[in-house]
C-alpha cells in the first residue's frame, strides 16, 4: 500500500539521525520528571491552584505537544521540494499528505509514550487513562499547528520561534498556571483538554470540555491536511573569496548580513518574542512575598521581595537564552555545508568560524536588547549595567552553544534542546522565584554565572558576584575556543547520501 510505504520511508528519514531520535524521546521524559514540581510552584506564584500530581499530568501533555509540533514542522518544511517532486512524478497529492500526517502521528505517539513513562516514574500513574487520552489530544493539536506553520513559514528560526510563542502563551495563560476567568482565554488551543485532564475520572460534567478538545484536535488535523496539500502544488526556489584574512572576514560577514536581512520576520521575532514573554510575566504575577538569598557589601543573607515586582526581571534571561540558542542552532546547521565549501575554496577556517560566531552574537544581542528595553520599563534593576551584562553573557553563551550543538543533532533535535536546556537551567535551576539560592546541580549549568549577575544587579545595590562573572567568562571562553578550533573541512562530505524519501522521489 502506497501510504504505508510512504510512512515507512518518512519515518526512516527521521531514524537516520540517532541524536534526533534520542532527543525526541528524551525531551518529554526529562521535562516531565524535572519540571512538574517547579511548574506547580510557578502556578502558586501566578495564582493557580493545581496540585503537583495534577500538574504532572498537564506537564506530560505540554511536553508531548511541543515535541510533536516541532517534529511535524520539520517534517513539512524540510520536505517541500521532495514532496513536489513526488507529486510531479504522479503520486496522488492526497496520499502523499496523508503519509506525512501519519508519520507525524507516529512521532506524536512516541513523544506521548515517553511523557507517560515519565508520569509513571514520577507519580505512579494515578488517573493514567485520562492522562494518556489528554496527552494524545495535546500532541495532535500541536501536530496540526506544526504542519500549518511548516507549510507557511519556510525559515526554520521563524517557524520554531512562532511555535514556541504559541506554546508559551497556551501554557502560561492556560488553566494549569492561570486562574483568570477572562473570556479571552477560552480560545487557547489546549484549554479544554487541560480542564478535562484536571477533572477526576468519575466526574460527569466534563463531557463539554472533552468534546471541545476533540474538536480542536480534528480541526487542527483538517487545517494541517489542507495546508500541506497546498504546498505540494506550488513550485519552490532555493535561494570562497581569496585575499587577506581581513578581506575574507569582511566578505563573510557581509554575506551573512545579506542572508539574514532577507528574513525580516526573524528580526521581528527576535525583538518581539522576548518583550512579550517579559510583559506577560509582569502582567500575570500576583503580589506576595518570596525569599531570595543575595550578597551585598560582602554579606550573604535572605531578603524578601514581591514576586510581582521582580518576575519581569527574572524572566529576561530565560527568554533571551532560548531564542539565542535557537538562532545558534540554525546558523550552525544552515552554514555547515557552506562553510566546508568556503574552506575548500581557500577561505581560512578560523575566518569562517569567526563569521559564524559574529552572526550568532549579532542575533543574541538583538534579542537581549529587546528584552532589556522591556525589562527597563517593568523592572527596577538596582545596578543596571551589572544586570544587563548578566543577560548578555547568558544570551551569548547559549547562542554559541546552539551553534556548536546544532550540526551534531540536526534541526529537530537542536530545536528541542534549545528549548529544554535553557528551561531546565534558568527557569527551574537558577530562578529565585523557585529557590532562595540555586541547588547544587544548577551550579554546573551554563547559565549559573550569568544569572548570578542578573540577580546581583537586579536586586542589590553593590557588586558582589566576581565569582559568578568568572564562571560566566570561563564558559564563554571555552565555547569560543571549541568553536574556532572546529575545522569545517574535516566534517562529513557535503550533502551526504540521499535520504530514503529522496531516493523514492528520484524513482
Amino acid at each position: 500500500m502506497t501510504t504505508t510505504l510512504l510512512v515507512r520511508r518518512f519515518t526512516s528519514d527521521v531514524a537516520r539521525s540517532p541524536a534526533t531520535v534520542f532527543v525526541l524521546v528524551a525531551a518529554p521524559l526529562v521535562f516531565v520528571v524535572a519540571a512538574a514540581g517547579a511548574l506547580a510552584k510557578v502556578g502558586e506564584v501566578l495564582g493557580g491552584s493545581v496540585a503537583a500530581p495534577a500538574m504532572t499530568r498537564l506537564t506530560a501533555g505540554w511536553s508531548a505537544a511541543f515535541v510533536s509540533g516541532v517534529a511535524m514542522y520539520f517534517q513539512v518544511s524540510s520536505a517541500r521540494q521532495t514532496d513536489q517532486r513526488l507529486a510531479g512524478a504522479g503520486l496522488r497529492r492526497a496520499t502523499l499528505v496523508t503519509g506525512r500526517l501519519l508519520t507525524g502521528v507516529v512521532l506524536a505517539l512516541a513523544a506521548t509514550a515517553s511523557a507517560l513513562v515519565a508520569l509513571l516514574i514520577r507519580d505512579g500513574g494515578d488517573h493514567l487513562g485520562r492522562a494518556a487520552a489528554g496527552t494524545v489530544i495535546f500532541a495532535v493539536v500541536y501536530l496540526g499547528f506544526g504542519a500549518v506553520v511548516g507549510a507557511g513559514v519556510r525559515d526554520p528560526i521563524n517557524g520554531t520561534v512562532l511555535l514556541l510563542f504559541v506554546w508559551i502563551v497556551d501554557v502560561f495563560f492556560g488553566p494549569g498556571l492561570n486562574s483568570s476567568p477572562s473570556p479571552l482565554l477560552r480560545g487557547l488551543p489546549t484549554r479544554d483538554a487541560a480542564l478535562w485532564v484536571l477533572q477526576s475520572p468519575d466526574s460527569t460534567d466534563g463531557s463539554g470540555h472533552l468534546l471541545r478538545a476533540l474538536a480542536w484536535a480534528a480541526g487542527a488535523l483538517v487545517l494541517a491536511f489542507l495546508a500541506v496539500l497546498a504546498t505540494t502544488a506550488r513550485g519552490g526556489r532555493r535561494g570562497g573569496p581569496a585575499g587577506t584574512w581581513a578581506a575574507q572576514l569582511r566578505a563573510g560577514l557581509r554575506m551573512a548580513w545579506h542572508s539574514w536581512r532577507r528574513t525580516g520576520v526573524l528580526w521581528v521575532l527576535l525583538a518581539v518574542v522576548p518583550a512579550v514573554f517579559i510583559w506577560l510575566a509582569a502582567a500575570t504575577t500576583p503580589h506576595g512575598t518570596t525569599a531570595v538569598q543575595v550578597r551585598e557589601h560582602g554579606a550573604t543573607f535572605l531578603a524578601s521581595f514581591d514576586p510581582a515586582e521582580i518576575h519581569a526581571g527574572i524572566m529576561a534571561p530565560i527568554a533571551v537564552a532560548s531564542l539565542s540558542a535557537l538562532a545558534g542552532v540554525f546558523i550552525g546547521v544552515d552554514a555547515r555545508s557552506t562553510d566546508r565549501r568556503l574552506v575548500l575554496a581557500g577561505q581560512r577556517p578560523w575566518v569562517v568560524a569567526t563569521t559564524r560566531l559574529g552572526t550568532t552574537i549579532a542575533a543574541t544581542l538583538l534579542a537581549t536588547a529587546a528584552a532589556l528595553a522591556v525589562a527597563g520599563v517593568l523592572f527596577n534593576a538596582r545596578q543596571w549595567w551589572v544586570y544587563a551584562a548578566g543577560n548578555t553573557l547568558v544570551a551569548i553563551t547559549y547562542g554559541l552553544l546552539g551553534l556548536l550543538v546544532g550540526p551534531l543533532v540536526g534541526r529537530t533535535g537542536g530545536t528541542l534542546l534549545a528549548f529544554l536546556v535553557p528551561f531546565v537551567d534558568l527557569a527551574l535551576g537558577q530562578s529565585p522565584m523557585l529557590h532562595a539560592q540555586p541547588p547544587p546541580w544548577a551550579v554546573l549549568l551554563p547559565g549559573y554565572g550569568g544569572n548570578r549577575l542578573v540577580v546581583d544587579g537586579g536586586l542589590t545595590a553593590s557588586f558582589d558576584e566576581g565569582r559568578g562573572l568568572a564562571i560566566a567568562l570561563a564558559w564563554l571562553v571555552a565555547i569560543v575556543v571549541v568553536a574556532v578550533a572546529r575545522r569545517p573541512v574535516r566534517q562529513a562530505t557535503v550533502g551526504g547520501p540521499p535520504s530514503a524519501t529522496e531516493r523514492l522521489a528520484a524513482g
